[in-house]
């Protein structure tokens, strides 16, 4: 288990307030100021060595992405977006890092803008967020009060300002090119890439786009080292800590910050509660978010949590949004309401994202009260196939995978409940 002493949110409950003096307490913003004389490339390469993969779903290495940003300005600016749309079911840890741990986004969007270039960041908060945007426009207000944020911003030389976008609440606005059209007053549809938002994104200017998260731990690594981070969790591909959400059929849902790696049943038994009657009553787990595929209770006895171990058994940490259900659940229908939120969320830009994601929820809810034939899984399989892999972004992928884990582990009850409906109509 982790360690208190390596515990980068120490606020994440709100047992303390989140405001600027109860923050530097926590030790936010303390020699910022040092942290920045270090220079760009020394902060990026302190990143690169802490092993940190970005902790939006994607996991791609943070340090490296920094430093895909031009170095020298071609006369455009470089701007910093920061991705708080946070609509992924099953995931709330941004949420709770913007409520109480404000001030740690805070510093890390400017250390993050100074390493890029850049000397303005946008915050893009899912619309839903009413009471974490008073927040964070709180902490806002407080920073520039202190000249933390604003002209020579912490005493570096560097002016760096933040400004807060509400989003309208589109699931599809989490995909960072659709979040920066959104931005942009446009309609949230993903664009083509190339060009990559590094070299053409915000305005058509160079542009990094990174979740909450993986800005929020930036100024504890940089502080502590990136040794320090690498040190911690199961390997050098995946390192440091990790914000769990756990919810669903556990005795204690909760948010909790844990080493990359930990055993999936541990984190379970360790930190929710354990299952609902107990581990022997679990039927499955979704690991990271809604849109990973499901893994079935002999495959969870012993995967751990970290990008890895996840992939090798067809499935990924995603979000790290951990959704237990018991054997109460029933699982065809559960599938089936996933397919329906993909289907609504779908902006109806690429044909089979527009298209399938509408059969898929037509034909599970068919097959969540058996009203189906046994052709039909194959069909519902290669329909799946058909919208993987050929949308513009990962939407099509995301609608795709929960029904895929369902039939691959959980075939024999799709057709057993097909064969009762016969039965029954017989």
């Amino acid at each position: 288990m982790l360690a208190d002493k390596d515990r980068i949110f120490t606020n994440i409950y709100g047992w303390e307030p989140f405001s600027l003096d109860a923050a530097k307490k926590r030790g936010d913003w303390d020699n910022t100021k040092d942290i920045l004389a270090k220079g760009r490339d020394a902060i990026i390469a302190e990143m690169k060595a802490s092993g940190l993969r970005g902790r939006g779903g994607a996991g791609f290495p943070t340090g490296m992405k920094w430093s895909f940003m031009p170095k020298e300005s071609d006369g455009r600016p470089h701007y910093l977006v920061i991705n708080a749309d946070e609509s992924e079911p099953g995931t709330c840890k941004d949420r709770d890092i913007l409520r109480h741990e404000p001030h740690k986004l805070l510093e890390g969007a400017l250390i993050a803008g100074f390493a890029m270039g850049a000397h303005r960041a946008y915050i893009y908060m899912r619309g839903e967020f009413c009471n974490e945007g008073s927040t964070i426009n709180r902490a806002i207000r407080e920073a520039y009060d202190a000249g933390l944020l604003g002209k020579n911003a912490a005493g570096s030389g560097w002016d760096f300002d933040v400004v807060l976008h509400r989003g309208a609440g589109a699931y599809i606005c989490g995909e960072e090119t659709a979040l920066i059209e959104s931005i942009e007053g446009k309609k949230g549809q993903p664009r083509n890439k190339p060009p990559f938002p590094a070299g053409a994104g915000l305005y058509a200017c160079p542009t990094t786009v990174n979740n909450v998260e993986t800005i929020a731990v930036a100024p504890s690594i940089l502080r502590r080292g990136g040794a320090w981070f690498a040190g911690l969790g199961k390997d050098e591909k995946n390192t440091g800590t990790k914000l769990f959400c756990i919810s669903g059929h556990v005795n204690n849902r909760c948010n909790v910050e844990e080493e990359m790696g930990i055993p999936l049943k541990d984190l379970i038994e360790k930190h929710a509660g354990g299952v609902r009657g107990g581990w022997d009553n679990l039927l499955a787990i979704i690991p990271g978010g809604s849109s990973t595929p499901l893994l079935p209770k002999h495959i969870c006895d012993t995967v751990t949590m970290d990008f890895d171990s996840l992939r090798a058994v067809q499935s990924g940490l995603g979000t790290a949004g951990v959704i237990v259900m018991d054997k109460s659940t029933d699982i065809v229908g559960a599938i089936a309401r996933l397919s329906h939120f993909y289907m609504h969320e779908s902006c109806g830009q690429c044909t089979p994202c527009r298209e399938g994601t509408g059969w898929l929820y037509r034909i599970m809810q068919r097959m969540a009260v058996g009203n189906a034939t046994l052709d039909e899984i194959d069909m519902l399989l290669d329909l799946t196939k058909e919208i993987e892999g050929h949308t513009i972004c990962a939407h099509g992928d995301a609608s795709a995978w929960p029904i895929q884990g369902l039939f691959r582990h959980f075939r024999p009850e799709v057709e057993k409940r097909i064969m009762e409906y016969r039965k029954e109509a017989a």
